[in-house]
């Protein structure tokens, strides 16, 4: 019992996004952090948490919207107004006698958004239970359900008993920016992996094939992969670096068929410690776009 309250507390420190900043925020930042921290990862929490001052703070806050804009081509930042949309939602519609947003029902709907499905199910004949609602998202693979347990519409939910898949990859889908376009269709996610090579000092970036789309020119297969790293020291006042490369790549479709993944190689050398690798991958000539973090020791 004991220990399933303990796993409860943790994750419900991992879903609000507790766990107070290390150091004085200007209120830029604070009204930044205030919000944000709902959708940022582990990873990210620390690396803003151990920022030295307001203008790397700004330059994160900058990047931390840039990397889950779905269509760097457009003005438009459509994950940050659809995330301040989702927030405004949810303190009109789950209020419970705190600001919507900071409602279980509340955070899910700014996760996900809209549910697919909502099976609400009010007088039940249980004394621990008086209504509950099941929240499906078809297009996540996820369900979950709501439990009002006074009768007063305040909803909670335990994250463990997810009906339908995992509450914790669904979410973590969604922090990174792998969310939905409003036409519904959804946004290709492309998995990846990295290495450092201590003694080469350099990264490679692995990219299964499967899932990747190429165009046919002169016989070859081919494709355009841009790449942005930006790489923050662990726990540590420093800058971060940056570096971005553009790699076209073309294979033969004989020899693509007997390829499970691609590789590419970044001379990267720094001085030794624990890093965050923040990688952005934009792929043409599909325009799919993927992101993951890494944790590094060098």
């Amino acid at each position: 019992m004991i220990k399933k309250c303990l796993a409860l507390l943790f994750v419900v420190l991992i879903i609000t996004g507790c766990g107070g900043s290390k150091i004085a925020l200007d209120p830029d930042s604070r009204d930044f952090y205030e919000t944000a921290r709902l959708i940022m990862t582990k990873p990210e929490r620390d690396i803003f948490n151990h920022l030295p001052d307001k203008y790397a703070r700004k330059e994160f806050i900058y990047n931390f919207w840039e990397k889950r804009d779905p269509d760097p081509a457009t003005e438009e930042n459509e994950f940050r107004e659809e995330f301040f949309r989702r927030i405004e939602y949810a303190n009109q519609r789950f209020k419970e006698g705190t600001q919507g947003w900071k409602t279980d029902r509340g955070r899910v709907y700014i996760y996900f958004g809209e549910p697919d499905r909502i099976e609400r199910r009010p007088m039940l004949n249980s004394p621990d239970v008086k209504a509950l609602q099941v929240w499906i998202y078809y297009r996540y693979d996820f369900g979950i359900e709501f439990i009002d347990k006074r009768g007063d519409g305040s909803y909670t939910f335990d994250p463990f008993s997810g009906i339908i898949g995992s509450f914790f990859d669904a979410k973590e889908r969604a922090q990174m920016g792998f969310n939905y376009r409003n036409d519904g269709r959804a946004v290709k996610y492309i998995n990846f992996e990295l290495k450092y090579d201590r003694q080469k000092k350099e990264v490679t970036i692995s990219i299964p094939v499967k899932n990747l789309t190429f165009i046919e020119a002169d016989g070859l297969l081919k494709a355009d992969f841009e790449f942005r790293f930006y790489v923050y020291a662990s726990k540590q006042k420093k800058n971060k670096q940056t570096f971005q490369e553009n790699r076209p790549f073309e294979i033969t479709e004989e020899k693509l068929l007997e390829t499970k993944e691609i590789t590419f190689n970044f001379p990267f050398e720094t001085e030794p410690g624990k890093y965050y690798f923040d990688v952005v991958i934009i792929i043409k000539p599909e325009l799919t776009k993927t992101r993951k973090i890494f944790s590094v020791k060098i």
